[in-house]
């Protein structure tokens, strides 16, 4: 008989202490995601989604997201590559992608051919550049909005930055 109560209270300790690990591990979870959940309301307060649609309606382009060339114009191998993947994650549409005519372009621009400045301030935003990156150079016989020509100051935008805090991220 004391066998047999003994073996009880065992079982008995076995399954508290199996509650409690599933309690913690529950608890843990439920940490979890409300802290994925809390991240993720944050990163949406600090980085808004972009809107890649033609302020315009009655463009002549064909698409209704903005149309975007990209150009390297520092020399540096790949990031016109980086910066068209960023630029697509955010909606936008961008259908050139290569090196620019020369390789001395000091800071990054962003080029606005059809005059639609408030789009080409909204990408200047997206890459972490202010107003002063627009310039106008009208051409509509090129069939997009905005040309993206990347600068010698390429680790200035946000493509690059990210990219900067993802590798000493993985490197902690």
């Amino acid at each position: 008989m004391a066998v047999d109560s003994h073996c009880a209270v065992r079982i008995q300790q076995r399954l508290q202490q199996g509650r409690r690990v599933l309690a913690i591990v529950l608890f843990g979870l439920l940490a979890g995601a409300v802290g994925l959940l809390g991240y993720a309301f944050i990163h949406r307060l600090l980085y808004p989604p972009v809107d890649p649609y033609r302020i315009d309606p009655d463009s002549k382009l064909i698409s209704e997201v903005v149309q975007v060339a990209v150009r390297n114009g520092c020399g540096v191998p790949g990031v016109a590559r980086r910066v068209t993947l960023y630029l697509r994650r955010q909606g936008f549409d961008v259908v050139e992608s290569g090196n620019f005519e020369t390789f001395d372009v000091p800071r990054t621009r962003i080029i606005d051919h059809v005059g639609n400045r408030e789009v080409a301030v909204r990408v200047a935003h997206v890459l972490g550049l202010g107003e002063e990156a627009v310039e106008v150079d009208i051409q509509p016989e090129l069939y997009l909005d905005l040309t993206v020509v990347i600068g010698q100051n390429y680790t200035e935008l946000t493509p690059f930055k990210q990219m900067e805090r993802e590798l000493l991220n993985k490197h902690r």
